[in-house]
């Protein structure tokens, strides 16, 4: 893990720690919400350590605590959880091999593989997504048990809006890459339009699946310099063709 650290400038390592505090203080809302809901503490903070995926924990919560089956309830998560088939083909490099794959696709998630992408070579790669993925499969179970024990004092975890901080940190992520790269903005307005379209239809955590055809739309072809594609070296002159 120290190695990990290293690879990491000071600023991406506050960032990863602030996403990974963020995480946990949502973890005291998805708590806090389970035992309000008459739910025993042991069950959220099993799923939050043994499927450490916010999304698809919250829906089983919901579904079972209004009287839905279980069964149902693990069907509905393992549907949000779908997004992570390709989110493995995007960052399967990063994962290692052996028990240490195992682990690498047990802390696989939104944020650490955001992180991931965003980076501009292998080993920057490889140690944010570690950094990150470790820091959530810390936080985020710390934060689910902190809300059960003081879900009675919290109140009403809707009164401080904590639904809006995982969305909220997952667009302040993916911002640089909208602001870099014309195709990838035409693709996630593409996404946004198909999620919003889907939402009066689907329960709550699947319109995002409806977003994925996006990623096939030909919204156009390879980016230019100007689109986050290679241009000329660092000192090379450019060179200027002329018509013979």
């Amino acid at each position: 893990m120290r190695s990990i650290w290293r690879t990491l400038d000071r600023r991406l390592r506050l960032d990863i720690a602030l996403v990974c505090l963020a995480d946990g203080v949502v973890g005291m809302s998805y708590g806090a919400i389970s035992v309000s809901a008459g739910l025993d503490l042991w069950l959220p903070l099993t799923l939050s350590l043994l499927v450490l995926a916010g999304a698809s924990e919250i829906l089983f919560v919901g579904i079972v605590a209004a009287g839905g089956s279980p069964a149902a309830a693990a069907l509905g998560g393992l549907l949000v959880n779908a997004r992570h088939v390709p989110f493995g083909l995007a960052a399967g490099d990063v994962l290692g091999r052996g028990v240490r794959r195992v682990l690498g696709s047990h802390v696989m998630n939104d944020e650490s593989v955001v992180f991931a992408l965003g980076q501009s070579t292998p080993d920057r790669r490889r140690a944010a997504y570690w950094a990150c993925g470790l820091g959530i499969l810390v936080c985020w179970p710390l934060g689910t048990l902190a809300g059960g024990l003081l879900g009675g004092v919290l109140g009403d975890p809707d009164a401080y809006g904590l639904d809006a901080m995982f969305p909220a940190v997952l667009l302040a992520l993916v911002l640089p890459s909208l602001r870099d790269d014309a195709r990838t903005r035409r693709t996630a307005l593409a996404g946004a339009v198909l999620a919003l379209a889907a939402t009066p239809f689907l329960p709550a955590g699947l319109p995002v699946l409806a977003a994925l055809p996006a990623l096939l739309l030909p919204l156009g072809g390879a980016p230019g310099p100007a689109e986050g594609g290679p241009g000329p070296a660092d000192g090379e002159p450019v060179r200027e063709e002329t018509a013979r």
